[in-house]
This record gives C-alpha cells, structure tokens and sequence, in this order.
C-alpha cells in the first residue's frame, strides 16, 4: 500500500504526518519526493546511507550530421530548442529529456548525453526503509530524482510529497493508492487545500483530510469536507510542545502516546478505506 502525504503549502505539516505514519508503522519505506528542500531524514536520522546519482539525459547535436532541417525544433512541445546561427541551441532548464528530437532527426544527428541533476540517498532508520531525493542547487526539475526515488517501494510505503500542486506533486501521487492531505484551519491554508484536493481528485485518487495545529475548528474547512463527504481523518492540536519537538527533529508519535495513538488510527482507517 502506498499513502502519500501532500499539502497546498509548505509549513502546513506534511512531513510531520509522513515521517510520524512511517514510525507509527514501524515497518515501512518512506520515500522523500520533496526533492528542493528534503528534511524527512532529520526525524528518521537514517543509518548505512548509500548514495546513487541521478541523470537526466540532454540532446547533444552533431554540426557534420545536422542539415538544419528544424524537424527537432518543431516536434519540440516544451519549446527546448530554437534554432539558432545555423545550428539547434538546448534550453536545458526546459528540456523534459523525452528522446523526441532524437527518434524525429532524419539525419541520425541526435545523440543523449547524461547530466547529473541529483541523487538518492537510501538508508535505514530501524526497520524503516528510507529514501531520500536530493535535488542539485539551480536545477529547475526534480521530476527524474522523483521518478527513480519511487522505483524504491515496497509493502507498505509512505511518500512525503513536495508541497503545493505542481508536476512534481503530480508524479508522487501516480501511483499512490491513498492521499492525506495535511490542512492548515486557516485561510490561507485553506485556499492552498483546495488546490492539492482539486489535483488528486482529478487524479482519481482516494484521500481524506488530516488538520494540523488546530486551535478552534475552521468553518470553511469543516463545511467544504462535509460537502464533499470528504473524510476527516484526524485532528493535531496547535501546541506549542509539539511545534518545539518537531524544530529538534524529534517523532512525537514516540514521546506523546495521543499522537501515537492518531497515527496508528490514520493507518487503520487508511487500510479500511483502499
């Protein structure tokens, strides 16, 4: 079973649930698609790390080959390549690296070269399985680190997702068979939810709705799931004990046995609902 946690901003939580599932759990793997900024590891504190970079593949043009036939820069949908002083120019930040040019090239004049953009850091905290994705400073894709960290599930299987509702989200919740989606009882907060629940519903995912640092019930949120028979998994209160354990990087599944009891019920009513 794979659950992936998601929220419509950064801060609301997230990793918070996924890294608390993972140890509720006890046996699991936790993926860290959050690839710009992962910090999953700091709670798990993993050990045996082992590292694995990661390529994404760039097209390379041969001038003796190339007749400047523009085939490449049309097939082109992302608007990768221009043609520019008699030869094709790579916008690399742009290039989703999906071989076109190469199979369109009537000339064979296309090669893929390999770029390093990130890596996996795979690890074991216990009997958790973790996998970390690291995205390189100034690369704008984490998709590809992304794609190979969920070639890494197995059996039960937590994925941090990034947050917000880009492509990235998008790629770490293909193949999830169930969505929490962490919500701040705020407006801004709010307003962020509604996008990631907009997402994995077009997505046709299953999902139900975890709200952190709860103060007093936000009325907004509470009306919008019940509308939409979207189901409330559970409450974290706003405290600020839990807050400071979190900046020390510490599971507060293991130090408040409410929590610890919330999380093993999100998984019972995960299992139930896939």
């Amino acid at each position: 079973m794979k659950i992936a946690c998601l929220s419509g901003k950064g801060g609301a939580g997230k990793t918070l649930a996924a890294v608390n599932l993972a140890a509720a759990a006890k046996r699991a793997v936790y993926i860290d698609c959050d690839v710009e900024e992962p910090n999953g590891r700091l709670f798990l504190k993993p050990q045996d790390i082992k590292e694995t970079i990661v390529s994404s593949l760039l097209p390379e043009f041969d001038p003796d080959r190339c007749t400047g036939c523009k085939k490449c820069v049309e097939f082109c949908r992302f608007h990768a390549l221009m043609y520019i002083r008699k030869k094709p120019m790579v916008f690399s930040e742009v290039c989703h690296s999906c071989g076109g040019c190469s199979l369109v090239c009537p000339e064979h004049a296309v090669t893929e070269k390999e770029k390093p953009i990130g890596k996996l850091e795979i690890g074991r905290a216990g009997e958790i399985k973790t996998v970390t994705g690291i995205l390189n400073p100034g690369e704008a894709s984490g998709i590809p680190i992304i794609r190979e960290a969920l070639k890494q599930t197995e059996g039960l299987t937590i994925i941090d997702g990034p947050p917000g509702s880009a492509c990235s989200v998008m790629e770490s919740v293909m193949d999830a068979d169930y969505c929490v989606l962490v919500a701040e009882p705020t407006a801004f907060g709010f307003h962020n939810f509604q996008m990631v629940y907009e997402l994995v519903t077009l997505l046709g995912r299953k999902c139900g709705v975890l709200i952190n640092k709860e103060d007093t019930p936000y009325e907004p949120l509470e009306r919008f799931c019940l509308e939409r028979d979207l189901p409330i998994l559970g409450r974290i209160p706003y405290d600020p004990k839990i807050g400071a354990m979190a900046a020390k990087g510490e599971l507060v599944c293991e130090k408040i046995p409410e929590l610890q009891a919330l999380f093993l019920d999100l998984l019972k009513q995960i299992g139930g609902a896939v």
